[in-house]
């Protein structure tokens, strides 16, 4: 268009607005502020009726072939409005009306159409930067997901190598997998630590594997020096505002889980504080408002060094702590210790109430740090007409205490008792691999085969409704359990008695809370017949042998064939002296325990298949 207009002649367009910001459209910026732009309408998604949702992100401009040093144009920011009628309603009222003189916009790095910045910003801009402080780098590519990491559940404990500080360390210890920053949720300060990464022996599968398809593993290995050292992790792609987590020595990355490391003597802490402030989210508005999270923008930002140093520091170190406590409260850390309602008093009511305490102190606490760091970083940028320190609750990432998902986490413990997994008086995973320990189970003996049916009804003693009885029985008291067992079924909602409650949780819901928790990749696998509830039972993943299979089909499905003939026959003889009334609930009974006799025997028939198989598994293949 440029070379098809003449002197002073104009040009209008309406394009998406990825050239604006993205460095891949950095050059074509600086061709485009050789000429002036006379105006902008910046629509943002949505400009469209025919086009919806959030990828097509549009503007409209016109460009004059002059270009006058200093010149301002008219932008119009029309981006918060969601559909085209609120589009025209903001234009015309000219409220996101701005005037931006596009010489300054060359003030930042990049020179994106930043129109909406205030010349003090552009003014911090051009002085230093974060790049002076951190070294900003993106991980490996293992270019096989599949094959070289897991979710750390799926693998066995002992193979992990958490204490491994450094690459020499990692290697000498002969351990295969290691913790992988991966991005993830949005989260501040702590957490996200969720998979593994296949290194053994200084990643020689992989780098044989890359090198093999790829001819060589350095661009896809990127930044092997900063292997497992300390440093700020985030995820590159968001979809609001960034979230950065300090990540401990002992951690590879990943492309998309970005990771920054100081310079010099630069505390770690005095960095995240500042990148978790809303300065630094002001100025990533500026950089990566299409909310991609670069390196480069990320060194990119205005750094200013403090004499508040310690108090900085000090309010990171504690919003650090504060949200390890609560990540590591739960069952999907691998720092996980013992469920939070497993406490000194004798009914989870009084459980639930302490921790539901702890988990309010810590989410205020939070909350006045990141506001208290976000009044330090405004003073010493000199925003304080521009922005506020004021958090919203919605983006304080630790949890509130949530009697619903809590109760259903305390649950999932228990079962995790059942098969060795925790046990009440240990800390941390009791055996997830490895050497079993019968010393690390005192009061509260785990499942003797590891097989544990879920039944609608008590044909087993130590179904799962029973052992989670024994259970609660054991940690709270014998006084307490149906005061206990009610507290739980008014949690889980439903209607009956609380054991009938708690029974249909276990039949219909468990399992799915199971899979979600887990991302999917279940540790405890549920051997299920169908629809009917003819048969249901769990095993779990790191105690599975070969005979697990022989063994559900011979101790347990052949049982609950038995009786399910035994209450058949039963039913029949009191239906033949029953009243007419009587008789039709008893044919509606009889009817349900046929259906399910029926689904038993066929369900019987598969897994005789695969018991005579055999079949081993290696946890290294993972659940997926």
């Amino acid at each position: 268009c440029k070379e098809m207009i003449v002197a002073n002649g104009f040009q209008a367009m309406i394009t998406q607005h990825s050239w604006m910001f993205l460095a891949t459209f950095e050059k074509l910026r600086k061709k485009m502020l050789q000429m002036d732009i006379v105006n902008m309408a910046h629509l943002g998604a949505r400009a469209f009726e025919e086009i919806g949702g959030e990828v097509v992100q549009t503007v409209a401009f016109v460009q004059r072939e002059s270009y006058v040093p200093e010149y301002n144009g008219s932008y119009c920011r029309l981006i918060s409005a969601t559909t085209p009628k609120g589009k025209e309603e903001l234009f015309i009222k000219k409220d996101t009306l701005y005037t931006a003189n596009q010489a300054d916009f060359k003030n930042i790095a990049g020179s994106p159409i930043a129109y909406w910045t205030s010349s003090h910003v552009f003014k911090l801009f051009s002085e230093d930067c974060l790049r002076s402080h951190i070294d900003a780098r993106n991980g490996m590519s293992t270019t096989d997901n599949n094959r070289f990491l897991r979710f750390w559940p799926e693998c066995s404990f002992e193979k992990i190598g958490f204490s491994s500080k450094s690459a020499e360390q990692a290697k000498v210890s002969q351990k295969k997998w290691f913790p992988y920053n991966k991005g993830g949720e949005f989260r501040r300060w702590y957490g996200n630590n969720s998979y593994v990464v296949n290194w053994f022996n200084d990643g020689e599968e992989m780098k044989k594997c890359v090198t093999e398809n790829y001819g060589s593993y350095s661009k896809e290995l990127r930044s092997e020096d900063k292997y497992f050292a300390e440093g700020i992790s985030w995820s590159a792609l968001s979809s609001g505002n960034i979230s950065m987590r300090y990540s401990e020595p002992g951690y590879i990355f990943d492309s998309k889980g970005s990771k920054a490391f100081m310079r010099d003597e630069t505390n770690v802490f005095l960095i995240l504080s500042y990148l978790n402030s809303c300065v630094a989210q002001h100025f990533l508005g500026i950089l990566s408002p299409t909310l991609d999270y670069n390196n480069g923008n990320i060194e990119k930002l205005p750094y200013i060094s403090t004499k508040n140093d310690d108090v900085i520091i000090d309010l990171g170190i504690d919003a650090e702590e504060q949200s390890k406590a609560d990540w590591d409260s739960f069952e999907v850390s691998w720092d996980f210790k013992k469920h939070p309602l497993l406490r000194n008093v004798s009914t989870i009511y009084e459980a639930f109430t302490l921790w539901q305490s702890e988990c309010e102190d810590r989410f205020n606490q939070l909350k006045t740090n990141e506001e208290e760091l976000n009044r330090i970083f405004i003073d010493i940028y000199g925003l304080q007409d521009e922005l506020t320190p004021e958090v919203e609750d919605k983006d304080v990432t630790v949890r509130k205490a949530d009697l619903g998902r809590d109760v259903r986490s305390f649950i999932s413990y228990a079962v995790g008792c059942m098969f060795g997994r925790y046990s009440p008086t240990y800390d941390g995973l009791a055996y997830a691999g490895g050497t079993w320990d019968d010393g690390k189970y005192n009061i509260y003996k785990p499942d003797a085969d590891g097989i544990i049916p879920i039944c609608d009804d008590e044909y087993f003693e130590d179904d799962m409704m029973g052992r989670f009885v024994e259970f609660v029985r054991v940690v709270y008291g014998d006084s307490s359990l149906e005061d206990n067992l009610r507290f739980v079924a008014n949690a889980l909602g439903g209607k009956g008695q609380p054991k009938e409650v708690i029974r249909n949780y276990f039949l219909n819901d468990f399992y799915a809370d199971h899979c979600k928790i887990y991302q999917k990749r279940p540790i405890y696998w549920l051997f299920d017949s169908g629809k009917k509830n003819g048969f249901k039972c769990l095993i779990y993943l790191h105690r599975y042998q070969p005979d697990t299979i022989a063994r559900i089909r011979t101790d347990y499905v052949h049982e609950q064939q038995a009786r399910y003939r035994t209450a058949i026959a039963d039913l029949e003889t009191r239906i033949a002296n029953a009243s007419t009334g009587e008789r039709v609930k008893l044919n509606k009974q009889l009817k349900t325990l046929n259906d399910q006799a029926t689904e038993i025997h066929e369900y019987e028939e598969k897994i005789h298949h695969l018991a005579d198989q055999m079949i081993s598994i290696d946890l290294d293949d993972g659940v997926k």
